[in-house]
C-alpha cells in the first residue's frame, strides 16, 4: 500500500453511497453491484459499476477473490452502455446505437485509482477534451 492509499480500515465513499449516507444518481442496483453517474463525467455517459462488498481495493484482488463479481460487474456494464434510456439523444447520435463504450479499472494511486474499494468506469460518447481520447 503506498502512502496515498487509506488505511484498509477506512470506510471509502462507495460504502457510503451504497449505505445511502450519501445521495448518488443511481442508474442499477442489484445484491452485488451498484451503478452511478460519476460527479466528474469524463464523457457524455460516465457512471460506475462498484460491487456491493468492500472486500476487495481493486479489480486484481477482485479477479483473484471472486472472478463471477468481476464478470457481473462486466456484464453490467455493457448491459447499461446499451440502453438508450440511460445514454441520452447525444450518445446514441455519436455511436449510432451501436452500445459502444469504454471500461477502465484504474489499480493503485499512481494510475489514478482514488477511492480503493474496486469499481469501474463506464465511459460512452464522444470524450471530454484531454481524457482518454487515445
Amino acid at each position: 500500500m503506498s502512502e496515498s492509499e487509506p488505511a484498509p480500515t477506512e470506510v471509502s465513499v462507495f460504502s457510503r453511497i451504497i449505505s445511502r449516507e450519501i445521495p448518488a444518481d443511481v442508474v442499477f442496483e442489484d445484491d452485488s453491484v451498484i451503478a452511478f453517474r460519476d460527479i466528474a463525467p469524463q464523457a457524455p455517459f460516465h457512471v460506475l459499476v462498484v460491487p456491493t462488498t468492500s472486500r476487495h481495493r481493486d479489480v486484481v484482488e477482485l479477479a483473484a477473490a471472486d472472478p463471477a463479481l468481476l464478470a457481473h460487474i462486466v456484464s453490467t456494464a455493457s448491459a447499461l452502455a446499451s440502453d438508450p434510456a440511460l445514454l441520452g439523444d447525444e450518445v446514441v447520435a455519436a455511436s449510432g446505437g451501436t452500445g459502444e463504450f469504454r471500461l477502465i479499472f484504474n489499480t493503485g494511486a499512481s494510475a489514478g485509482q482514488t477511492v480503493f474499494h474496486v469499481h469501474a468506469h463506464v465511459l460512452a460518447g464522444p470524450l471530454e477534451e484531454g481524457s482518454l481520447a487515445h
